[in-house]
């Protein structure tokens, strides 16, 4: 349930209103917008509670959210959510890029990506130091040392950096070392995970299980947000359809769709989403076209011998620094703008 008021009305009227909720024992979640402030109920909200704050002095509308997740609800957070990261925004109008290998292989090989994706104008540092294989005898990742690597990469190159993390166990490890957790495809729906990344102090990219509707991917962020983190992405990875061409059917319309549903930012993975090399430009501007707030896009500086066996989804560095060159054209067309600000990151 959400309470409604105008931002004319007096502070001290709205501590009332939160006081009424709070002494019945509800969570109060504050947004506000250029017109109304809006005050989220989260619990069990009784009729006459209800009727109380609806009579209540300030008070325009009280309105019931049907949805099963609340937080992640536009009803609920009418404005959209940007992600400040050390001077990177991520969400509103901003588009901001992730480039990297997927997985992490060696300090040279990360150090090296690092650097390229900089001089392209990405923002964000991505590799993998864990990596769920569907074989059991696939690399698997470096582990920890490659979160060491990744990091310093980073650091170095005056990137953030984000990671996957695949079980409750290690988000504390992966938030000592990288500035945003990715839930994989995988385990979109692991809850002992979202929860634990609900206090993990990181902000989380959360991408869309392959068989997932719209409905489950933002319940699954509704776990992460209620356990006080609201610092949560939404990605678009693509989702298994009847057709073998591709790896994944990378679903375009889920871009406008979530954010008519949410008011978490929007990422879209176009290299996961095609599995083809020569996809990945045509649906990363198709994906910004289409409102993304951000991509998510592997790279790497040789890609047909890469230790994931993964490069034949994952771009040149000539063909990262193109489609960026383009990027940058594009955006303002379709009111967005590369947010590539970084605060100075400190000398290893």
């Amino acid at each position: 349930m959400i309470v409604i008021t105008s931002n004319q009305t007096p502070q001290e009227q709205v501590n009332e209103i939160i006081a009424v909720i709070e002494k019945e024992g509800l969570q109060v979640h504050l947004s506000r917008g250029a017109d109304h402030t809006v005050i989220g109920l989260v619990g069990g909200v009784t009729p006459k509670l209800a009727e109380h704050l609806r009579q209540m002095k300030g008070v325009e509308n009280v309105v019931k959210i049907s949805k099963s997740y609340k937080l992640a609800s536009r009803d609920f957070h009418p404005e959209d959510t940007v992600i400040d990261i050390r001077g990177v925004k991520i969400g509103g109008e901003n588009l901001v890029i992730m480039g990297g290998p997927c997985a992490v292989e060696s300090p040279e090989q990360i150090d090296e990506i690092a650097r390229l994706v900089k001089a392209s104008g990405g923002q964000v540092l991505r590799g993998g130091a864990f990596k769920p294989r569907t074989g059991p005898y696939s690399f698997q990742g470096v582990g920890v040392e490659g979160l060491t690597m990744m990091a310093e990469a980073g650091k170095r190159h005056g990137l953030l950096t984000i990671t996957e993390v695949m079980t409750p166990e290690y988000v504390d490890i992966c938030a000592e070392h990288a500035d945003i957790l990715q839930v994989g495809t995988r385990n979109m729906q692991n809850f002992d995970l979202l929860r634990k990344l609900g206090t993990c102090g990181r902000p989380v990219l959360l991408k869309r299980g392959f068989s997932a509707t719209y409905d489950e991917l933002l319940n699954a962020a509704e776990y992460i947000l209620a356990g006080g983190n609201r610092d949560v992405m939404l990605c678009e990875r693509g989702i298994r359809t009847f057709e073998t061409y591709t790896r994944n059917t990378l679903d375009l319309s889920a871009i406008p769709v979530l954010q008519n549903l949410s008011h978490l930012p929007v990422i879209s993975d176009p290299s996961h989403g095609t599995g083809r090399r020569e996809l990945v430009e045509p649906m990363a501007k198709a994906s910004v076209a289409a409102g993304a707030n951000g991509l998510i896009i592997e790279m790497h500086t040789d890609p047909d011998n890469s230790m994931t066996g993964d490069g034949v989804q994952s771009l040149f560095p000539e063909q990262f620094d193109k489609l960026l060159r383009d990027l940058e054209k594009l955006a303002p067309l379709v009111g967005r703008r590369f947010s590539n600000s970084l605060e100075a990151a400190p000398a290893l």
